[in-house]
């Protein structure tokens, strides 16, 4: 009974590296730029659509297939700031709401059209079911090691990035206050755009991760959302090693009550977000 706890707690650990995988891009947009991106899921979920179909033309492995789409990612994300965020970030907040639900309905719906309901994956071949025995009835998927592994790295890449560089150090400055950033000569703009390219980055890697993982559909963005948030939430807004710790324990809280029954392993997790969130609303790693 031990050792099926044990391995249960291992997996729901792993899960949570995946949680945090989709919730580090919307802690850097909350951090940085105070943009709370509704359409953040639909954008994870676009981007298996686009490694599907690049690995369905060209017969490549989806971690080719994200290297290829890493460049235009942050393309896109720096032209959608300039376009378009820019008009509506540092101001009230329902602007952001409505604008980013309305991508995100335009996202579920071209998807839709272009896909159709059935849900997809990405084939990672053997990778998939390999796994390691650790002993003491522990087994350990190759996959969601590497997932988890990757999580950390992202997260580790990303806080030396915004801590050792000079463009980082502008981002904190723009991020701290965007006034005094802009009486030292720093552009907002040029830099909000930088910061949300890095977030389409981080996007399209979580997307690939999410697409071998588990199976997507054009309705699969919302409760990526909705993780990602409490993940969040649960670390500290704009922290991004609290977004990891948020995210091992809502995959820890949901093998808990998968534990106690299947109808709680989801339930477990909102129930923990609930809990953090009436307790320390700061999150557990706030940002100084």
């Amino acid at each position: 009974m031990f050792d099926g706890l044990l391995n249960q707690l291992v997996q729901g650990v792993l899960q949570g590296g995946l949680y945090a995988m989709f919730a580090v891009g919307l802690s850097l947009s909350v951090g940085v730029m105070r943009l709370v991106n509704i359409a953040h899921g639909d954008f994870i979920v676009l981007g298996s659509f686009t490694l599907y179909s690049i690995c369905t033309a060209l017969g490549i492995s989806p971690f080719l297939a994200m290297l290829i789409i890493l460049p235009p990612a942050f393309g896109l994300g720096y032209l959608l700031q300039t376009l378009l965020f820019q008009r509506i970030v540092g101001k009230d907040i329902l602007p952001v709401i409505l604008v980013t639900f309305g991508l995100s309905i335009i996202i579920q719906n071209g998807l839709l059209m272009g896909y159709g309901p059935n849900p997809r994956d990405l084939n990672a071949g053997a990778l998939e079911t390999a796994s390691l025995n650790l002993g003491g009835g522990v087994a350990v998927g190759v996959f969601p090691l590497l997932t988890f592994v990757s999580a950390v790295a992202l997260i580790f890449a990303l806080d030396r990035f915004l801590y050792r560089s000079r463009t980082g150090a502008k981002i904190r400055a723009v991020s701290d206050d965007v006034e005094a950033a802009r009486l030292i000569g720093l552009s907002s703009r040029k830099i909000y755009a930088t910061a949300m390219g890095l977030v389409m980055v981080t996007i399209a890697i979580s997307a690939c991760f999410m697409g071998v993982r588990t199976n997507f559909n054009p309705a699969s963005g919302p409760s990526q959302l909705l993780i990602a948030f409490e993940a969040v939430v649960m670390g500290g807004l704009g922290s991004l090693w609290g977004t990891l710790w948020g995210g091992i324990l809502i995959g820890l809280a949901q093998a808990i009550g998968a534990r106690i029954a299947l109808p709680w392993e989801v339930l477990s997790g909102h129930l923990l977000f609930l809990a953090v969130l009436a307790l320390r609303p700061q999150g557990l790693m706030p940002k100084e």
